[in-house]
């Protein structure tokens, strides 16, 4: 068990979220796990865009619940002189700084990199867009379904000749934004010796196109001559490795190692396969195997479309090739290996009570990351804030008669 006493890695570091939606907040609920004072910064009205998306519970969005967990919340005008002293003054005091507008539209709020860094040149800046702040793209406008379409990653998924599925999940998003916690991360460490600050320029096409470990390889190092496609449920150079159908739901089997198909081509021909099938040297090595490919497919296909899944499964539990049922959702929250590792968290919601929500991956022998603080309401934290920076009550309590602190 972690040892609770031990401070956490960011304890006394603060970060300013002004972000919105995923991957910048999802880099601020990173952080502020690992320790650090997070405030999220909304502008006055609906705030984060990522309030008003699914899944509600009453008038409450889970994607904004579960993004902004263990922040403070700051909604201020910015347009006001006072606001922006406010704000001025709060980036005077940070360290970070998460913002994911398209470039240059912080500018003309003196939120630019280069005016807050002449205020705080320890200041690290980490600005996430779709297409990065160089380049003929820069100024376009773009999501995580974007940059999936142009990142040559969705090209590559879905069965030949259909249009490619959409990925349900946001891929560029997620990897982006932990990409950016690492270099925030290493920023800070650098700032150490430096004492300056950095501009962190991350882009989701960039981080997607970063993703290819065989995709680029095989088209560069092939003089141009191969390009991955479409294959549908397996991988054709590496054989076996992909998802297959049983009576009763669908599952994995990876059994592209040598020594591991030799395994599971022995079972498959003493549970009914065809004689010898095992013991066929021609599919002995990888090479081989792909050379054959399309006369192992409808062997192991029938193999398995004969059996129930958890039949299947426990047959190659027992020779020690690595399988998995496809889950829903449903399954994947029942699995005791998540419950054991925590996956899930509850927290107590002022107004819903008990949530639960996915937990983050990391893991540590000295402390816990766990969070317990709930996402909070627009503007939740305002006069603390204020106060924190040098505020009088009596300005506190103008600023939000007049608005300029906007809160639920």
């Amino acid at each position: 068990m972690p040892n609770s006493q031990q401070d956490l890695p960011l304890k006394g570091f603060r970060v300013v979220d002004y972000s919105h939606f995923l991957a910048g907040p999802y880099v601020g609920r990173c952080l502020a796990a690992l320790g650090a004072e997070v405030i999220k910064v909304e502008r006055p009205g609906a705030g984060d865009a990522g309030r008003q998306h699914a899944w509600f519970v009453g008038d409450y969005s889970g994607y904004f619940l579960q993004q902004n967990m263990g922040k403070r919340g700051l909604c201020v005008n910015t347009k006001d002189a006072r606001g922006k002293e406010l704000i001025q003054k709060l980036m005077d005091s940070a360290d970070v700084f998460i913002e994911n507008y398209r470039p240059g539209a912080l500018n003309k709020l003196g939120l630019g990199y280069a005016e807050l860094a002449a205020r705080n040149p320890g200041l690290v800046y980490c600005s996430i867009s779709a297409y990065g702040h160089t380049g003929p793209d820069a100024h376009r406008a773009g999501f995580g379904l974007i940059a999936e379409a142009k990142s040559g990653i969705m090209h590559m998924v879905g069965n030949p000749g259909e249009a490619p599925p959409l990925l349900r999940i946001s891929l560029g998003d997620m990897y982006t934004g932990i990409h950016a916690v690492a270099a925030i991360n290493a920023a800070l460490l650098g700032r150490v010796k430096s004492g300056k600050g950095q501009h962190i320029d991350m882009a989701l096409y960039d981080t997607l196109v970063s993703m290819h470990e065989y995709a680029v390889q095989c088209y560069t190092l092939s003089g141009g001559t191969e390009v991955p496609v479409q294959t549908g449920h397996d991988m054709p150079n590496s054989t076996l490795y992909g998802v297959f159908r049983a009576l009763d739901g669908d599952l994995v089997i990876a059994a592209q190692v040598d020594d591991a198909w030799k395994r599971f081509a022995a079972l498959v021909e003493r549970s009914g396969g065809p004689a010898g099938f095992g013991a066929d040297t021609r599919y002995h090595s990888n090479t081989g195997r792909n050379a054959h490919r399309l006369d192992i497919l409808p062997v192991v296909k029938a193999w398995v479309a004969a059996q129930p899944v958890q039949q299947v499964l426990a047959a190659l539990d027992s020779i020690d090739v690595p399988c998995a049922k496809v889950q829903r959702i449903d399954e994947v929250l029942a699995d005791p290996q998540i419950q054991a590792r925590g996956m899930v968290i509850e927290q107590e919601h002022p107004v819903l009570g008990k949530i639960r929500l996915p937990n983050l991956p990391f893991r540590f022998s000295g402390f816990d990351t766990l969070t317990q603080q709930v996402a909070p309401d627009l503007g939740q934290h305002n006069a603390e804030i204020a106060e924190s920076l040098g505020f009088s009550a009596a300005e506190i309590a103008a600023m939000q008669a007049d608005g300029v602190l906007f809160g639920q």
